[in-house]
């Protein structure tokens, strides 16, 4: 009985962990989910559903720990929000986690065993691939569940959204540097890109053949490998790419590589990329850019373009429409800017303005 209450005491400390950190960022419902069958062991966090169902990737990662899983898809889900709101589509913001484990056979049981989970929570959670997930997974996901997108095209979806989402980078990029230089043209500028996955890779397809001088990173060397002799990149080092005397700096890896000991060294104008969660800290550091002169594009702004290639499979968008909403990622950017510099702050600050205002409109007309 006695180690009966010890277990006790230890969830109950650990539920008062998770609200704590759940309760300050207003999520609706956080699901932790684990079958010990097929190993799977993960979390879905829905944290707005105001403008239509949550919809957000699943990512798979080894996580140091199961509070940084927690931290990870709480701040994914909310900046999902924000970017479904902000782009003018009727949906909500969540994300799944999977906590990655070398020891776990990621075979059709396992993720037909997610698509379960999924599908429990009966459409308020829509999924999608992300990083360590595809387009194949998605189809076997869809197995279990109709809540899912970024499907194969030959199972009836859309196919791989990354390229979108690069294209909605470069809109935003092209805007920044608008911006910050009175013309949006790329040629002859530099532009330092951190991670050539899917979507840098494509990015730096559109900047090479806008003029632009691109500067890679990435730790897959094969990525790394392939994309700078693709487009004749100029290869630099992990570290080196903060350093680097460039107009743009664009990260498209994983989250907070904007912190207070880069912030120190870059030595760019414009910060736009497609990485999520892209500032450490979002009203420290984003004061910090604006006090520097570093113009920032808020990521789940220019990073848009793949939900909004799966929000066409959701409402059955055409080609044309699509597209349309992607494009306007370009002007939206620039407003963004006009209302930081009105209102004097920074452009983190607005753009999560502008989304929740949206939000808090739709709620006061239902």
């Amino acid at each position: 009985m006695s180690d009966a209450n010890n277990l006790m005491k230890t969830v109950e400390k650990q539920s008062a962990h998770v609200f704590a950190m759940i309760e300050p960022m207003e999520h609706e419902q956080v699901m932790f989910f684990n079958d010990k069958e097929t190993g799977l062991k993960g979390i879905i966090a829905v944290h707005n559903t105001v403008l239509g169902p949550s919809l957000g990737g699943c990512r798979i990662w080894n996580y140091d720990n199961e509070s940084d899983a927690l931290w990870d898809v709480l701040r994914l889900s909310r900046g999902m929000t924000f970017k479904s709101s902000i782009s003018g589509i009727n949906l909500g913001g969540g994300k799944a986690v999977i906590i990655g484990n070398p020891k776990v056979k990621r075979d059709e049981a396992f993720w037909r065993r997610f698509g379960k989970f999924v599908d429990s929570l009966n459409g308020k959670y829509i999924t999608a691939e992300d990083v360590g997930t595809s387009t194949e997974v998605m189809s076997i996901v869809m197995q279990e569940t109709k809540h899912v997108t970024g499907k194969p095209i030959s199972a009836g979806g859309t196919g791989d959204p990354s390229p979108s989402t690069a294209y909605g980078v470069f809109l935003g990029l092209k805007a920044s540097v608008k911006e910050a230089f009175g013309t949006d043209s790329l040629e002859g500028k530099k532009v330092a890109v951190q991670g050539v996955g899917h979507v840098g890779h494509d990015l730096v397809g559109h900047l090479t053949k806008a003029g632009a001088k691109v500067f890679i990173t990435d730790i897959n060397k094969v990525n790394l490998e392939a994309t700078a002799k693709e487009f004749n990149a100029t290869v630099v080092g992990p570290h080196e790419i903060y350093d680097l005397d460039v107009d743009v700096y664009a990260p498209c890896a994983l989250g907070a590589t904007v912190n207070s000991d880069t912030i120190s060294t870059l030595r760019c104008a414009v910060i736009a990329g497609a990485a999520n969660n892209q500032l450490a800290d979002e009203n420290l550091h984003g004061q910090m850019l604006l006090d520097k002169g570093i113009l920032f594009a808020p990521d789940f702004l220019i990073n848009a373009g793949g939900v909004i290639n799966c929000y066409r499979e959701v409402h059955n968008l055409n080609e044309a429409e699509t597209k349309q909403h992607i494009e306007n990622i370009y002007t939206r950017t620039l407003d963004i800017f006009k209302k930081s510099k009105t209102e004097k702050i920074p452009t983190q600050e607005a753009a999560i303005k502008m989304a929740v205002e949206r939000i808090e409109k739709a709620k006061a007309n239902k």
